[in-house]
Order: C-alpha cells, then structure tokens, then sequence
C-alpha cells in the first residue's frame, strides 16, 4: 500500500484500492477531462466533415490522436488552463485549440466547441464513463455474484432446511432453492440494465439549436446531432432545457440501487443463517475473528457488504432526489452531484466483492440442517390438514391447530396422530412415511429456472 492510499480520506480510495482502482479509469478528474475531450474532437471531426461548413478535404483520423494518445501530462495541462480560465469545459476547449497547431489544423480552432454549451460536452461525456464503467465492470461483477451463489444453489439444491416465516419453523425447503431466489432477483435486475439506454443532448445554451440556425440555418442541425448522439450509443434526446434531464441517468441508478437490496437481502440471511449455524464459516489460520474473543470466526465480509450498500443507496437517494429538478433552464445544483456516481459505482462494487468473498468461506452444516428438522416436525401440520381437506374434512385447519399450536411435539405424536385419522389408506401411508426432510416440494427442480439461464 503506498503513502497516497495511506492518506486517502476515503476508504474507497485508500483501504478498498484494490477493489475500486478500476473505477478511476471511468470516474477521476482524469478520466472525466478524457471523456470530454473526445466529445469536443469528434464533435470537431463532424463540423469538419460538413461541406456547408468546410469545404477542404481533411485527414480526421490524425486529430483522433488528442483523445487517443491522451496522458497525464495533457490533464495537467488542461488544469494549468483551467487555473486560467476558472472553468473546466473552456479549458478543455483552450487544450483542443493548442493541439491542433501541431497537426496544422489551427485555421479550423474556431470550430472548436461550436454551437455547444458545457453541458453538451459534459452529458454526453457522462453518459460515455458510465455506459463503459457498467458494461467493462459493473454489470460483470453483478453477473459474477449471481454466477457464484448460482453454483452453490445447484450444489445444495437437494439439502433440505428448515424454513422461517416471521422468525418461526415454517415449511421446510432445500438450501439451493433459498440461494436461487436470490440469483434469479439478481438476473432479472441486470436483464433490465442492459435494456436501458442513457439519453445524451447536444442542442446549445437552452436546448434549441439557437446559434446553430443563425450561423449555418441551411443545415439540418437535428438530423446531425441525432446521428452524433447515436454514434456514440446513446439516445437522442430532442426536447431539453440547457441541460439533458438526467431521467434515463436516475434509471440506471435506481436498478443499481434495487439490484443493491437484493444485495442488501441476500447478505441479511446468510449473516442470520450463519448465527443459526446453518452454515459454518471456513477458517483461515493466519486470521483472526476477534481481538479478545479467539473462538470467534466473524461475518464480516457480509456485515461489509451491507455496510457499504448502505453508503451508495443513500447517495444514490440523494441523485435521485435531486438530479431531475433543475430551476428553469438551468442552475448547477446538478454538476457537482454527478462527480459522485464513481463514489456510488465504488461502494457497489466493494459490496459485491465482499459478498462473494463472505460467499467462498461458507460451507452447509448438514448436521445442524437436520437437527433442526427433526427437532420442529409440528411443520407437518400443513401437509396432514391438506391431505384432511383432500378427504372432505370441513374442520382440517382447527383440528391441526388444535393438535399443534404453541405445543412441543415429536414425530412419534405426529404418527399417533395420523394413525387415527379416518382418511384414504394411501393417503395415510403417504403422512406416516412423511418427514420434515421430505416434505420440500418440488425444491430442487424450482432450482432449473437459474440452470437454464
């Protein structure tokens, strides 16, 4: 760990590095000054394009080196600027400016930046950094949770466990089931990710392609922009103020956020089931659970998680919130939210790390499983006031109550029980030979649905 990851003030830069290190290649000052800079040169390369505008016939592919070739040395160069100019875009419009003099282009500087406002460059740049940042490492690390609690649902799709409902012995279920719930929620979250596309505007100060008409009115300015917006993958937003309205950005946001509960779920119930001892935790020997405490072997991965879910919903809430109001056609309350979605994309993605790491310690407690099945066989109840309805019984529900609630009972009850019931002679022998381990539906096969996908 070096001295600058010693210093960080927050731990998503300086304790958890190595997780989120990643997310600076999308989400820096370094990496938003990039971004931006391509929006400006190939926003130049299309003016340049345009016979209404440029007649000369201009190598492009020379100029794609500005963003291409783009160091820290260029960066700080725009921040040199920067300090100059107190504004970060028009910076960045100088930095342009200074580099085509080296390719002998500087007669075509004044195309730079033409017809936009900042907010232009900024929500298309946006747009880019987190559609990269989702595709190249969000989405894969989502999909690598669910792949991992996948193969531990379909390992453990035959174990039976006791169920809970309101913290009480339920119905009995498998242990691969209960995981597959969680991978199938997941699934169905990340599907719809995918289905989203950000919208982008690149319509000048008010959104009405005002300076545009007057410089150049024989140019079909939306036929242009549209087909720049949708080159880069984004959607064409027609009908915006100075700013793109944020609606598609807060879309994403809220399915991270609900892709994060399940999350949030998911680690809730394995930490609970780890207390019951429903699993054990492996142990690592060179670790240690607690600082005075050495039986102890912690959740703490799972308690991280949860931790850090809480930490991106709650800026994620704030976007939300927030990033959808602006006063009129414009107020900056927006820019400075919207330098936070890495602390967001960051925390998420520490929480899943940490889930999957929880994930890999934990091991099914057969033993314990059992135990507890045989030690709650009043779960039966349901099925024999099932099988009483099925033979016309008008009062199965009471009877079972009767006989079962609040009440410690055995097996050996359960049978006396049965053994005098007037029902089908098969029907019998189907609750005499039932158990609390075998009365777990079709479990195993409900597991197939994540098996297919």
């Amino acid at each position: 760990m070096d001295i600058n990851t010693l210093k960080a003030i927050s731990p998503i830069d300086g304790r958890y590095r190595k997780i989120t290190d990643d997310i600076s290649k999308y989400f820096s000052e370094f990496s938003y000054i990039k971004y931006r800079v391509l929006v400006e040169v190939e926003w130049l390369k299309v003016l340049l394009q345009n016979k209404n505008i440029v007649k000369d016939d201009i190598k492009l592919n020379a100029i794609e080196g500005i963003y291409k070739n783009f160091n820290i040395d260029d960066a700080t160069r725009v921040k040199e600027i920067e300090n100059k100019t107190n504004h970060d875009v028009k910076a960045i419009e100088y930095f342009v400016r200074e580099k085509l003099e080296q390719y002998n282009l500087e007669k075509y500087s004044y195309l730079v930046h033409f017809g936009c406002t900042s907010e232009d460059i900024n929500n298309v740049a946006y747009a880019l950094m987190l559609n990269d940042c989702m595709q190249n490492l969000i989405i894969p690390s989502f999909e690598e949770l669910s792949n991992n609690v996948k193969k531990y649902a379909v390992e453990y799709k035959d174990i039976p466990m006791l169920a809970h409902t309101h913290g009480q012995p339920a119905t009995p279920t498998t242990v691969g089931k209960e995981l597959a719930v969680f991978v199938y929620r997941w699934n169905s979250i990340v599907a719809k990710i995918k289905n989203i596309k950000l919208k982008g505007k690149f319509s000048g100060a008010v959104g009405n392609y005002s300076a545009h008409l007057v410089a150049y009115s024989s140019i079909n300015w939306i036929e242009v922009t549209k087909k720049f917006i949708e080159s880069f993958n984004i959607e064409y937003n027609p009908l915006t103020t100075q700013i793109e309205n944020h609606d598609s950005l807060c879309e994403v946001l809220s399915y991270i956020k609900l892709f994060n509960n399940i999350t949030l779920d998911f680690n809730s119930d394995m930490w609970m089931y780890i207390s019951m001892r429903y699993f054990k935790q492996k142990t690592i020997a060179t670790e240690t659970g607690s600082s005075v405490m050495p039986h102890k072997v912690n959740p703490i991965n799972h308690e991280n998680s949860m931790a850090n879910i809480h930490m991106a919903n709650s800026i994620i809430d704030n976007f939300t919130n927030n990033l959808q109001i602006s006063r009129m056609q414009r107020d900056l309350s927006d820019s400075s939210n919207l330098r936070n979605i890495g602390v967001v994309l960051a925390h998420t993605l520490v929480s899943v790390k940490q889930s999957i790491i929880a994930l890999n310690k934990m091991e099914v407690n057969k033993e314990v499983l059992e135990k507890e099945l045989n030690d709650n066989p009043e779960v039966l109840a349901e099925a024999i006031q099932t099988i009483l309805r099925k033979n016309m019984y008008d009062n199965a529900y009471e009877l079972l109550k009767e006989f079962t609630r609040g009440k410690n009972v055995k097996i050996e009850d359960i049978k006396e029980f049965v053994k005098g019931l007037n029902i089908d002679v098969k029907d019998k022998e189907i609750l005499l030979e039932l158990t609390p381990s075998k009365y777990v539906g079709i479990s195993a096969k409900l597991v197939e649905f994540i098996e297919k996908n």
